[in-house]
């Protein structure tokens, strides 16, 4: 298996960084978390689209550590709610948000709507940052489905729980790692981003 330089993801989520771990270790990638760098700044999240805030997530820690950084980013849009929460996905509820409170505040919001009106996607974009901080590459994936109104599963984070794949009839959170690995947002951008990470890595090394 061909050597790649080692990748910082540039998240503090534990189970974030965990699960896009799995998703690179087949091909031979490995990754550490940014939270493993308690020195590098915190980013600021300010970006108007997931690219941008995947771009900084990247670009900023890149810099400062002089490695290649993955930056990701992703949430959830609901077509009822015009695209809401989008890249407020994780802080809906404001400061202080926790997973209860974002989605306590969703089902507020989507009250009164009948399952068919709950219709959603999460997305999840990707950019990957060189040692200078440059952006080499983006991917991006969504996987659609509905809302329910009670939490199902113990696995995942966020809004998983929620978050209904019609095709299996189950939650993410109810989802095995297996089969969330092959059909999530998460999944289907890194099914783009590998392939091209793995390409580019093989050119750095010629």
């Amino acid at each position: 298996m061909p050597h790649f330089p080692p990748l910082i993801l540039g998240s503090r989520n534990r189970k974030k960084s965990r699960e896009i771990a799995e998703l690179l270790e087949p091909h031979g990638l490995t990754a550490q978390s940014i939270a493993d760098f308690p020195d590098v700044a915190e980013v600021v999240e300010d970006g108007a689209t997931f690219l941008d805030n995947a771009a900084k997530k990247a670009a900023e820690p890149a810099r400062q550590l002089a490695r290649w950084v993955i930056g990701e980013d992703s949430g959830l849009m609901v077509d009822a709610l015009r695209g809401a929460p989008g890249v407020y996905s994780a802080r809906y509820s404001g400061e202080g948000a926790t997973d209860d409170s974002n989605n306590r505040k969703l089902q507020t919001e989507l009250a009164g709507l009948t399952i068919e009106q709950r219709t959603a996607a999460y997305i999840c974009t990707i950019a990957l940052a060189d040692p200078t901080g440059a952006i080499r590459l983006t991917a991006e994936g969504r996987c659609r489905g509905l809302i329910i109104t009670e939490a199902r599963g113990e696995n995942g984070f966020g809004y998983d729980p929620y978050f209904l794949i019609r095709e299996y009839h189950c939650t993410f959170g109810e989802l095995s790692a297996r089969v969330k690995h092959q059909i999530s947002h998460r999944a289907r951008a890194f099914g783009v981003f590998i392939p091209q990470l793995v390409k580019l890595f093989a050119g750095t090394n010629r």
